[in-house]
C-alpha cells in the first residue's frame, strides 16, 4: 500500500514556480527540495537572500530516487550536493551557505560574536519551543488538547515577540532568526482557519512582526499557491501525515 503523502502535487506553483524556473541550469550547488516543505523554505530563503547560484531539483521525500538516497541516506529534504558531496538539515545548510559563499551578500548571521551567539539561542528557541507547539495544535484531534497546544503556542510566541527589535528580530537586518520561523508564519493561516488561532490574540507585537516578515521578497519568492498546500496540510489536520515531523509529534518525541 503506498504512503498517502506520495500523491502530493508534483511541483511548485505561483511565485515559487518562477523561482524554480530561474534555477534549472547546472551549478556547483544542487539544491534538493520539496516545494511544500517549510524546512526546505528555510534554506531556500537563504539561497535567494544571498544570490547564491544553485540548481533546483524537486524531490518527493516519500518516493525517493536512487541517486538522492545514494548521496543522502537520511532521505530528507532539504539537501544539497556540493562538489559531489552531500549535506542536509535546514539550519545547517543556512550556515553552510554563509561559510561556503562568504562574498555573497547580505549575510544572514551578524558578524559580532555576541550577537551571533544570541541569534543562535533564538533560532534554537524557534525549533524547540515554537515549532512543536505549532505542530501539536495542527495535529491534535481532541478539543482539550487543541486548547492546551494553542496556549503553549501563544506563550512561546509572546516570549519571542517580546525580544523583537523591529522590524526584524535583530533590528533592521533580516537574519537567521527570522529565517528559522517565517515558513511557519506563512502557514499559520491553516491554524487560523481550523484551530482558532489569531495573530492578534498572541500580541500586537507578534502580529506586527509576523505581518512584516512574511512580505520579505525572498519569502514571497519561495511560496507556492495556497490551494496546493491544502491537500498536504489536510493530512496534518486529520493527524494522518507520515512525515518524520508528524510521526515525532504523534509519538511525543523531539522533531528530528
Amino acid at each position: 500500500m503506498p504512503v498517502p503523502d506520495e500523491q502530493i502535487f508534483p511541483h511548485a506553483t505561483g511565485a515559487a514556480l518562477s523561482t524554480v524556473e530561474a534555477h534549472k541550469e547546472p551549478q556547483e550547488l544542487v539544491f534538493y527540495a520539496g516545494w511544500f516543505c517549510p524546512y526546505v523554505q528555510r534554506s531556500w530563503i537563504c539561497l535567494e537572500e544571498r544570490g547564491i547560484p544553485y540548481q533546483y531539483k524537486e524531490v518527493n521525500p516519500y518516493k525517493k530516487e536512487k541517486h538522492f538516497l545514494d548521496i543522502n541516506p537520511k532521505g530528507l529534504v532539504p539537501a544539497v550536493e556540493y562538489h559531489g558531496k552531500a549535506l542536509y538539515e535546514s539550519l545547517v545548510l543556512c550556515e553552510f551557505f554563509e561559510d561556503a559563499y562568504p562574498d555573497h551578500k547580505p549575510t544572514i548571521l551578524p558578524g559580532d560574536a555576541y550577537i551571533k551567539a544570541y541569534a543562535r539561542i533564538w533560532v534554537d528557541f524557534a525549533s524547540k519551543s515554537f515549532l512543536p507547539a505549532f505542530m501539536r495544535l495542527m495535529q491534535s484531534q481532541e478539543q482539550d488538547k487543541r486548547d492546551a497546544a494553542r496556549t503553549e503556542l501563544y506563550e512561546a510566541l509572546r516570549k519571542f515577540a517580546a525580544q523583537v527589535k523591529g522590524p526584524y528580530f535583530l533590528g533592521e537586518e533580516f537574519s537567521l532568526v527570522d529565517v528559522a520561523i517565517v515558513p511557519w508564519i506563512t502557514r499559520d493561516y491553516i491554524l487560523a482557519e481550523n484551530r482558532g488561532y489569531k495573530r492578534e490574540d498572541v500580541s500586537a507585537e507578534w502580529k506586527r512582526y509576523a505581518d512584516h516578515v512574511e512580505q520579505r521578497e525572498s519569502v514571497v519568492k519561495t511560496k507556492s499557491d495556497k490551494d496546493k498546500y491544502a491537500e498536504i496540510y489536510g493530512r496534518y489536520l486529520r493527524d494522518e501525515a507520515q512525515s518524520e515531523a508528524a510521526k515525532a509529534i504523534r509519538a511525543g518525541r523531539v522533531i528530528p
